[in-house]
């Protein structure tokens, strides 16, 4: 059964007891072995396995600029079906070389990254780099999609702002300074923080873009979302028939991990 654990935790080394439970549940009949989450986290307890969140804090958003600022447009939206929308944000990642900067956009459904471009840099290019791979990787592409993001000047550029009007996408920015009006994105930087570890570590750019890619393949494809009913994101975009629980983008997440701000 630790084994088992083991073999998962190598790929995502921060997961949680829950979802662990989720994935090793079916080898654990076959193997009669008749034990609940709870007996299981004990048993990771006592073997030093339960997973430490950790809290940092470095500022990405620079919205005092002299670009238009948009309206949030997603404050009562029911999320019903992928590609209706997508969230966007700036996390950072320490380097022995210094700090890159991971730009992603996450399709708000399924939690699935739709788009990401690391960079050693916060300029516009690399956040429009993220939005060329969601836009080039669309699979609905008659719905109508709504872009939601902070009010960095990144995403209020005149560049980004035309590729999302060319693409008849609508725009919508938060509106205060409290994360949870882009909670989604927050959550999913936290997730490939505390779960993958990749906020540090990396001796240069080139090793943290390779282990990156292959944690967020990891994260859209293996690791089950408890707001997806425990599907993959990947799994939730594809089918996207499933009646997820409903999200507020002005209220604190209820079956979620406390957000911090930048994570």
């Amino acid at each position: 059964m630790i084994k088992l654990v083991q073999e998962i935790r190598y790929e995502q080394p921060q997961l949680g007891t829950e979802k662990v439970y989720g994935l090793i549940k079916n080898d654990l009949i076959k193997m009669n072995i008749k034990i609940g989450r709870v007996k299981l986290n004990s048993i990771l307890k006592e073997n030093g396995m339960l997973v430490k969140k950790k809290k940092t804090a470095v500022i990405t958003t620079n919205s005092r600029h002299r670009f238009r600022k948009y309206p949030n447009l997603i404050k009562e939206v029911e999320i019903i079906q992928p590609e209706q929308v997508w969230v966007a944000d700036i996390t950072y990642i320490h380097t022995d070389d210094g700090f890159n900067y991971l730009h992603l956009i996450t399709d708000a459904y399924s939690k699935r990254i739709v788009g990401f471009e690391l960079s050693d840099n916060l300029r516009t290019e690399s956040t429009l780099n993220a939005l060329k791979m969601a836009l080039n990787g669309k699979k609905y592409t008659e719905r109508k999609l709504t872009h939601h993001s902070d009010r960095g000047f990144q995403y209020c550029s005149n560049d980004y702002i035309q590729m999302l009007v060319e693409n008849n996408i609508q725009i919508s920015m938060t509106e205060n300074s409290d994360p949870y009006e882009n909670a989604i994105a927050e959550r999913v930087n936290g997730i490939l923080k505390q779960e993958f570890a990749i906020g540090e570590g990396f001796k240069n750019h080139l090793m943290a873009v390779k282990e990156i890619k292959k944690s967020i393949y990891i994260y859209n494809h293996k690791r089950p979302h408890r707001s997806c009913k425990m599907l993959t994101p990947e799994q939730a975009h594809l089918n996207g028939k499933y009646k997820l629980p409903s999200y507020s983008f002005n209220r604190k997440p209820k079956n979620e991990l406390s957000l911090t701000k930048n994570s």
